[in-house]
C-alpha cells in the first residue's frame, strides 16, 4: 500500500487484559485501555499448533482499529491473544486474555481499537493450559491519507463444486484488503448444487449431509468451510471486509422469505434467518453501525481518503419479494404494460428507506476521490431480447442468439436495409434477472440522482461470472462503472448453457457484449476473483482466473484489464 503519512500518534497503548464475559450484540468485545497487571503466564518454548482448527482472521479494518479472530476447540479455556508490530512477537503492542464458551460456538472476537494509523500488525492466540498456539495472522490498520489502494473482490465459494483455488491466490497476492461480496458458503445439501460427477473425486460433500436449517447446521457449515487451508491462508494473510448474500441464507431471499425455503415443511423463515445471521456473526464479525440492531450490516469505511467503500445489504435489511417474469406471460403473450408497471412500482424496494436515506447522505456527504459500493448484486442493465429468453434451454437458442446478434450489428452499423419487425426482435428488451437491480429500477435511480456529478464505482458479485458494465441513468447520462467479479468456484454460465468448446463459450461472450448496451466485458465460464487497484487518478480492474479448481496444482493469470478515470 504506497501512502502519504500525515501526523502519527505520539503513542500506542502497550498492554491491554480482559476477562470474563463477551459482548454479544456485536459478537466481539473492544479492547483499548492499559492494564499493565497483566503478565503472560506460558512457556513459548513449548507451544505447539493444535486446537485452533478454523484457523485466524481479521475484519474491518479502519486507520485505529481492526477486529481479529479465531475459534478454540475445547469451551472453557482462557485464550490469550498477542498483537505486535513483528512477526517474532519480541515486542507485544497489545495483549489480553478472554474465555469464549458454547453460546457462541467457542469463536473468539476482539476488537482493537485506538491504534495508531498505517500498521503492519501480527497476531496470535494462545491456550496456555493445552500449551497450544495458533498459527501467525497478519493484519493492518488503514492510512489517514493514501495514494494506492488494493482490493482483491471476491464472492461464491461453492465447498462441494471445487478447489478454492482462487483464496490461495488472493492469499499471495499485493492486495491490502479482501473484499467478500457474498455467498461465503451455500445452504444446500451434500451432493446438491455445485456437485457434479466432475468433481466428485474431490470429496469435498457439504457437511451436514442435509440442507442447514438450524443454528448447528449452519455453525457445522462454517467450520466445514473454513477447515479449507486456501481459504484460512487467505484469512491468516489479509484483513476480510464482508456483507452477506442470499446463500449465507437461503437461495434467493428477500426480507420475509426466500426461493429456496418452504415454511410448510421448515419451518417459519424468521427462525432460520436470525440462525443464519446469528452464525454469520459469530465466523464473520464486523463493526456494527448500531450496537442493538444485530442485522444491519451496511456501512462504511473510509480507506485514506482514498476510497469511500460503501457496503450495502441488497438482500435481507429492506429487500421486497423479486418479481417473477412468467407472472407477465398471458395467453395472448407478454403483457409488457403490467410488468413496466411493477417495476415502476415506488412502493418495492431493494435497500428499504432507512437503509437508502443513509446511502444517499452518505455519497453526498463523503469527499473521497472514488464512491465505491461494495454490494451483491449486478447494478448495470442487463436487459436482453425476450425473444432470447424465451429460447433459453431450448434446441432455439443458438440460432435465436445468431439471428439477434446479426440483427443487432446491423443496427449498430445503420443498415438501411433493416426491417421495423427485425428491429422489434431486438428492441423488445427485459431484464434478464429480476433478482439483480434491474428488478429494483427506482431504489437505483435514487442513488444515480444522488451522485450530483461524483463518479460512482460498483463492486459486484452473485453471478459466477466476470462482468464490466457502464452505468447509466434513465435518461441516459453515464454515472459510472460495475465492475462484478468471477466466482471462487461456484458455476457460471457454462453450465446453464451447457457449453463443451471454448468456441461456443466465446461466441456466447461476444454474443452478449453485443446485444447488452453498456456491456463492455464478460467472461462467462472462467473462476477467480478481481483486483481493483484504486490511485488519485484511476482505477484499474484486473480479472484474475485460476485455470482450474479441480488440483491444488494451479495457475493464476489476469484475463482482461480495463483502466478508467
Amino acid at each position: 500500500m504506497a501512502i502519504k503519512n500525515t501526523g502519527r500518534r505520539g503513542f500506542i497503548k502497550q498492554a491491554l487484559i480482559a476477562t470474563g464475559g463477551i459482548i454479544l450484540a456485536p459478537n466481539f468485545m473492544s479492547c483499548s485501555s492499559d492494564d499493565d497487571n497483566f503478565q503472560e503466564d506460558y512457556d513459548s518454548t513449548h507451544l505447539t499448533h493444535k486446537n485452533f482448527n478454523q484457523g485466524v482472521a481479521s475484519f474491518d479494518p479502519s486507520s485505529s482499529s481492526v477486529i481479529i479472530w479465531t475459534r478454540y476447540a475445547t469451551a472453557n479455556k482462557d485464550i490469550i491473544w498477542e498483537v505486535s508490530k513483528d512477526s517474532s512477537f519480541s515486542s507485544i503492542l497489545r495483549s489480553g486474555k478472554i474465555t469464549t464458551d458454547a453460546s457462541r460456538d467457542l469463536t473468539i472476537a476482539v476488537e482493537l481499537t485506538e491504534l495508531e494509523a498505517d500498521l503492519k500488525l501480527y497476531y496470535r492466540f494462545i491456550s496456555s493450559d493445552d500449551n497450544a498456539v495458533s498459527v501467525t495472522g497478519e493484519t493492518i490498520t488503514l492510512p489517514t491519507e493514501a495514494s494506492q489502494i488494493k482490493l482483491a473482490v471476491c464472492s461464491c465459494s461453492n465447498y462441494q463444486a471445487g478447489l478454492f483455488n482462487a483464496y490461495d491466490a488472493m492469499a499471495n497476492s499485493e492486495a491490502d484488503i479482501i473484499v467478500h461480496l457474498g455467498d461465503y458458503f451455500y445452504e444446500y445439501e451434500a451432493g446438491g448444487y455445485g456437485a457434479s460427477a466432475e468433481n466428485a473425486f474431490l470429496n469435498r460433500f457439504h457437511e451436514p449431509a442435509h440442507e442447514i436449517l438450524s443454528l448447528e447446521d449452519y455453525r457445522t457449515r462454517y467450520k466445514q468451510y473454513r477447515s479449507d487451508v486456501s481459504l484460512q491462508l487467505a484469512h491468516q494473510k489479509k484483513p476480510f471486509i464482508c456483507v452477506w448474500d442470499d446463500h449465507e441464507i437461503a437461495n434467493d431471499t428477500y426480507i420475509d422469505g426466500a426461493e429456496n425455503h418452504d415454511e410448510a415443511t421448515e419451518g417459519p423463515f424468521e427462525t432460520r434467518k436470525q440462525y443464519a445471521l446469528q452464525a454469520y456473526s459469530e465466523f464473520l464479525p464486523f463493526t456494527q453501525r448500531s450496537k442493538d440492531q444485530k442485522d444491519i450490516i451496511y456501512r462504511n469505511i473510509n480507506i485514506g481518503n482514498l476510497v469511500n467503500l460503501v457496503m450495502l445489504d441488497t438482500r435481507v435489511i429492506g429487500r421486497d419479494k423479486q418479481l417473477n417474469i412468467t407472472d407477465y406471460y398471458t395467453a395472448t403473450g407478454f403483457d409488457a404494460l403490467v410488468f413496466q408497471a411493477a417495476l415502476s412500482d415506488t412502493s418495492r424496494s431493494l435497500l428499504g428507506a432507512e437503509q437508502l436515506n443513509w446511502v444517499v447522505n452518505e455519497i453526498q456527504s463523503n469527499n473521497a476521490k472514488w464512491q465505491v459500493l461494495g454490494q451483491q448484486v449486478l447494478m448495470g442493465n442487463m436487459y436482453i431480447p425476450a425473444e432470447l429468453l424465451l429460447a433459453f434451454g431450448s434446441a432455439a437458442f443458438a440460432q435465436t442468439l445468431t439471428e439477434l446478434t446479426t440483427i443487432k450489428a446491423r443496427m449498430l452499423q445503420e443498415d438501411p436495409t433493416l426491417t421495423n419487425e427485425e428491429k422489434a426482435r431486438v428492441l423488445t428488451a427485459i431484464p434478464y434477472n429480476l433478482d439483480a437491480w434491474d428488478g429494483y429500477p427506482v431504489d437505483r435511480e435514487v442513488i444515480y440522482n444522488a451522485l450530483n456529478g461524483k463518479k460512482l464505482v460498483t463492486l459486484a458479485g452473485d453471478t459466477h461470472n466476470a462482468w464490466h458494465n457502464v452505468l447509466r441513468s434513465q435518461n441516459g447520462t453515464e454515472v459510472g462503472v460495475e465492475l462484478a467479479t468471477s466466482g471462487v468456484s461456484s458455476p457460471g454460465f457454462e453450465t446453464y448453457l451447457g457449453a463443451t468448446s471454448p468456441e461456443m463459450i466465446a461466441g456466447f461472450e461476444q454474443a452478449m457484449t453485443t446485444l447488452v448496451d453498456g456491456l463492455q466485458y464478460f467472461d462467462a465460464s472462467r473462476r477467480g476473483y478481481m483486483m481493483a487497484t484504486f490511485t488519485a487518478t484511476e482505477v484499474t480492474s484486473e480479472w484474475i482466473f485460476v485455470d482450474t479448481i479441480l488440483s491444488e496444482s494451479y495457475s493464476a493469470n489476469v484475463g482482461h484489464t480495463t483502466t478508467f478515470s
